[in-house]
């Protein structure tokens, strides 16, 4: 493996730049880390409200909905921290897209 890939300046065209087209302009903050990785699994039903939130254009446009009950719907499916302090929160995605189904 090269010693670039590590770099940050090495991934932002492979990685970012391509995720960062499927979403609109306006998001002018740094795309969150879990759109551009994948569990070690690949079957982790999680992401983070970061990630869901910077998402509620591109799905309520999608599924013909308000952005303001898509992001009504992701506010109600964070859950907190296992226990209280374990882990980060999270968005049960299969649950928020049967949710979103729902509408």
């Amino acid at each position: 493996m090269p010693p670039c890939i590590l770099k940050d300046h090495c991934l932002r065209p492979v990685v970012v730049h391509p995720v960062k087209h499927l979403f609109p302009p306006r998001h002018s903050s740094a795309v969150p880390v879990d759109l551009v990785t994948a569990s070690g699994s690949g079957l982790d039903p999680h992401i983070s409200p970061a990630a869901a939130l910077y998402q509620v254009g591109r799905v309520a446009k999608a599924r013909k909905l308000e952005e303001s009950a898509v992001r009504q719907l992701v506010q109600q499916h964070i859950e907190g921290r296992q226990l209280g302090f374990l882990g980060e929160p999270r968005v049960n995605v299969l649950a928020l897209n049967l949710a979103l189904d729902g509408k």
